[in-house]
């Protein structure tokens, strides 16, 4: 079974991580947004002529990674039987109790959990309007005059990046502690290290943003914040499946 389940994870995480790039078809479709200054989340507003499409990628990445997650987290906690089986990753290879012996693949697992089901709800709370590129929506969101959405979207994609940066931290430790996951251990140091620069980059531009002082190529942030998670969501999914041979 933890054969089975660990294959399925690795499947899961890698479409996840695909449906999560969804916002590249903006290179060769015409969006009428700036990708070097505009939110990520507005090609999903509710106004835009694409936005549909876009929340539907959105709702089926955050769903992949979080069943994905989920099921990584069911293959760490699951008992090994008297004999351990040459399919079975050797993550998975646990007795009763072995899954506390390695706490950073439980924060890591349930941190990509959350991060998946904070990206499916974020799909379901689209902001309304693009405040970056229309003056008077960003008037409205300055004003409280803007949906609930706007406010609850900020949480959910809150909620969503913290996820992410956990568990990419976490599950990253895990694979250089345990002997883990050869790809994930010697590449996501260098992934973290840029997703933490890409993070403070995004946030750095969100402030000056709110502040009235301009927009710092916020998008070209956001993007790079984004497609790093992505970028390590399938090396993890890699990693899983080689493991797992």
């Amino acid at each position: 079974m933890p054969g089975k389940v660990t294959r399925a994870s690795a499947v899961l995480l890698f479409l996840g991580a695909l449906a999560y790039t969804a916002w590249v078809l903006e290179v060769v479709v015409r969006t009428g947004l700036d990708p070097v200054r505009t939110y990520v989340s507005e090609l999903a507003a509710a106004d835009q002529p694409l936005g549909g499409l876009f929340r539907a990628t959105d709702l089926a990445a955050g769903l992949l990674v979080l069943a994905g997650a989920v099921a990584g987290l069911l293959a760490t906690r699951a008992p090994a039987g008297p004999a351990p089986d040459p399919g079975v990753p050797r993550w998975a290879r646990t007795d009763t109790g072995a899954a506390a012996r390695r706490p950073w693949l439980l924060v890591g697992w349930s941190a990509l959990a959350l991060f998946g089901a904070a990206t499916a709800l974020d799909s379901r709370l689209p902001l309304s309007c693009a405040p970056t590129v229309d003056p008077e929506c960003a008037a409205r969101e300055t004003a409280g005059l803007v949906p609930a959405t706007h406010a609850a979207h900020a949480v959910s994609s809150g909620l969503a990046m913290t996820g992410a940066l956990v568990a990419m931290v976490a599950l990253t430790v895990a694979a250089r502690r345990y002997g883990l996951w050869r790809p994930l251990a010697r590449t996501g140091p260098a992934l973290v290290a840029l997703e933490l620069a890409a993070t403070a980059w995004t946030l750095a531009a969100v402030a000056a943003f709110e502040a009235g002082r301009g927009l710092w190529s916020l998008g070209a942030g956001q993007r790079l914040q984004v497609l790093l998670v992505a970028v390590w969501t399938g090396v993890l999914a890699v990693s899983v499946a080689r493991e797992r041979r």
